[in-house]
């Protein structure tokens, strides 16, 4: 672990806190009445973000350079080709019910591009960084202790949950598959939950491992959370994401933590097995009977839908957020960016999620230090990780994994950034 250092300026992690906090704790439907769906306090946080952000970079002149920063250009290649798509579906005849959801689809995209831009240029110090992925990894732990005291309790607790100045109305229920509940935590659907838990668990093994000023209990106590409640929300998507990201993982662990983490979880599949033998059914069934799931029939007839969408505006396509759910819900984001931002604009999302893995693989060959070698391994893949699972779901409209999902890009921005920094000062000292 690189040592503290004792900070001479402000920095974002106080500010990025808050919006973890918004982000993770507060559910969606809570949102400022007169602004509607765009009023999500997150959202407002994000475009903040972006505001402040902006501030920093006219100053930036003032500020090192640490050369080109792959992960920023490939957003602003996406922000310039959702403009493009913006651009054209406004000049073109849009029924009233489509331009409102635009524009909001718009402002939640500056949001999270806000998230992305502050984390990644705003923190400049190593033991910053490492205190806000602590802060992330603790309110992980804490998402997921609340999933697993909705399965204990059967309620959902927090539909009961009031703020004033916030309004709206519980839109979701403690559901069940299998005869199991399935627990959402705060988010809007059980399915987010798990992505977001999924996306977690990488960084929150990482604090265990590395984080070793901290006591054991305390720095294990966010990945034992999340790793209990993840096989609990008999979601594919879920169980997919998590075995990606511990695959990732695994590969830049050393041998010994392989054998250690392969024999923790054969051990607890074969608890839940002695245990639970019909929830464990369960969880095989969703994957042996998928064949005959409406959810995953529904997803593959969505691609003759959309094919017929794709061809009238196939380079930009019609528009972010224009594709009503009345007109077909895809259940797949890749599906439906083809539909809104057409093959440019999915390409370039593809491209933000391939150059910010990649980056952190390549400095993971670069780096000495372990921890920061396990960082790296870690950040790409919570990132693999929930790229993969967009496959499963409409994520865009699920702002709490999307918000997640940046602000791990803006991490993976920050580290390369500080290394890149820190070799070249290095450089300079030889």
């Amino acid at each position: 672990m690189p040592l503290r250092k004792t900070r001479t300026r402000p920095d974002a992690v106080g500010w990025l806190t808050l919006y973890l906090i918004l982000l993770l704790f507060l559910p969606t439907r809570l949102v400022l009445g007169p602004l509607g769906s765009a009023g999500a306090p997150s959202l407002l946080f994000g475009l903040g973000s972006l505001l402040l952000w902006l501030l920093m970079f006219i100053g930036a002149a003032r500020r090192v350079s640490s050369g080109p920063q792959p992960i920023r250009i490939a957003l602003g290649v996406l922000l310039f080709c959702v403009g493009v798509s913006y651009v054209m579906a406004m000049t073109r005849p849009l029924s009233p019910d489509e331009t409102s959801p635009a524009d909001v689809a718009l402002l939640a995209l500056a949001s999270w591009a806000g998230t992305l831009l502050l984390t990644h240029d705003g923190i400049d110090d190593r033991s910053r960084l490492e205190t806000l992925i602590w802060r992330f990894a603790v309110c992980g732990g804490l998402i997921a202790a609340l999933g697993l005291f909705q399965i204990a309790t059967r309620q959902l607790w927090v539909d009961q949950l009031s703020i004033p100045g916030l309004s709206g109305e519980p839109v979701y229920t403690l559901g069940s598959r299998g005869g199991y509940p399935r627990p959402p935590g705060t988010a809007t659907h059980p399915i987010e939950y798990g992505v977001i838990l999924a996306m977690l668990l990488p960084i929150a093994l990482y604090v265990g491992f590395a984080q070793t000023h901290r006591g054991p209990v305390v720095r294990w106590l966010p990945a034992a959370a999340i790793g209990a409640i993840i096989p609990l929300t008999s979601s594919r998507s879920a169980y997919l994401g998590a075995a990606i990201a511990l695959v990732i993982c695994m590969v830049g662990w050393t041998r010994a933590r392989r054998l250690r983490v392969t024999g923790l979880v054969a051990a607890g599949l074969l608890a839940m097995l002695v245990l639970t033998p019909n929830f464990v059914n369960s969880i095989a069934g969703l994957f042996t009977g998928a064949g005959d799931d409406p959810s995953i029939t529904s997803r593959t007839d969505g691609f003759a839908v959309a094919g017929n969408f794709i061809a009238q505006n196939p380079w930009f396509g019609r528009g972010l957020g224009t594709f009503l759910p009345k007109y077909r819900i895809f259940d797949n984001q890749y599906l439906l960016l083809l539909v809104t931002i057409g093959i440019v604009g999915t390409l370039a999302f593809l491209a933000l999620g391939v150059t910010a893995a990649v980056t952190m693989f390549r400095l993971r060959t670069r780096l000495r230090d372990e921890a920061s070698r396990d960082l790296a391994m870690a950040l790409a893949a919570a990132i693999c990780a929930g790229f993969a699972c967009l496959f499963m779901f409409d994520a865009f409209a699920f702002p709490m994994t999307m918000g997640t999902l940046f602000l791990i890009l803006g991490m993976a921005g920050a580290l390369r950034r500080i290394e890149a920094a820190r070799a070249g000062l290095a450089a300079l000292l030889r």
